[in-house]
């Protein structure tokens, strides 16, 4: 089963994704506004058994796609964390020992079939096909043997970035990661049951059907066990905490010269078990 939020008839909505239309069920649980409440108290269960046998209240076309958990209290981004990524670096350095981190902003992603907005202040709009974890069960100083069961449930990111922004600075790249709308996350989120549904999968970006990333999970430096251990070390995770994992080689600006986002362009992040993440390009009005 599939779980979703959108916006329909200027209402937004969650529920499940069944045969490419959606059946609301948020009407039916008022107790949990949003799929973050859901998350928070372990009923994705419910969910499921409330969608079984329902009939699409929301035809394919007649609603758009939103983030699937609206307003999470953290997303953190894992950087540099697949072997030809550090290689790009070419600075002779091997993996470092820990992993590297930031924040985005819920503001900063849009949903799936959703344009990514290139602002005005600079062309060089890049993508980052990813998967992303959501939090279940919260926790502090989680052991690594134990994190995979802190997952809810699974979902898709392409983690767009202006490249030159996230060079305006020594120590960080914030600025360069949370244009407003400049990523995307969706289309859903595939209820996490088994370890294999993360640790060895497929994960795959087109740029208008040219394949530009192509990795597995398995090769992560740091897989997503160990970033739940370490992130948990020094901030409590809590239900709907997002971890974006980390990107294969490919990005636009590793080319020469680099290809960046420009308008018209269609991306395509998949995953193994998960699905299809699907934006377009369009410049700020």
């Amino acid at each position: 089963m599939r779980f979703a939020t959108v916006t329909a008839d200027e209402q937004q909505l969650y529920g499940a994704v069944i045969d490419g239309g959606f059946v609301a069920l948020s009407p039916d649980f008022p107790q949990w506004p949003t799929l973050r409440e859901v998350i928070a108290a372990d009923a994705l269960p419910t969910l499921t058994k409330a969608a079984t046998g329902r009939a699409v209240t929301h035809p394919e076309g007649s609603f758009s796609w939103d983030i699937p958990i609206p307003a999470p209290e953290k997303i953190i981004c894992v950087g540099v964390n697949f072997p030809d990524r550090n290689a790009e670096y070419k600075d002779g350095q091997d993996a470092p020992p820990n992993m590297s981190l930031f924040i985005r902003f819920p503001r900063s992603f849009t949903g799936h079939g959703a344009p990514l907005i290139r602002p005005p202040e600079t062309p060089q709009l890049d993508y980052e096909g990813e998967i992303a974890v959501i939090i279940g069960k919260g926790g502090r100083r989680i052991p690594q043997d134990q994190a995979l069961s802190h997952i809810a449930a699974l979902t898709l990111c392409n983690e767009g970035t202006l490249r030159d922004w996230v060079r305006h600075a020594k120590f960080n790249v914030t600025q360069g990661k949370n244009w407003d709308r400049s990523g995307a996350m969706g289309p859903w989120i595939v209820p996490f049951e088994r370890p294999d549904q993360i640790t060895d999968v497929q994960l795959t970006t087109r740029v208008n059907g040219e394949v530009r990333q192509d990795d597995r999970t398995g090769r992560m430096l740091f897989p997503v066990a160990r970033q739940i251990a370490y992130i948990s070390t020094f901030t409590t995770l809590v239900p709907g905490d997002i971890i974006v994992t980390g990107t294969p080689t490919g990005a636009g600006a590793r080319f020469d010269p680099p290809r960046y986002l420009v308008p018209g362009d269609v991306i395509e992040v998949e995953a193994q078990g998960i699905g299809t993440l699907r934006n377009t390009v369009e410049d700020e009005t």
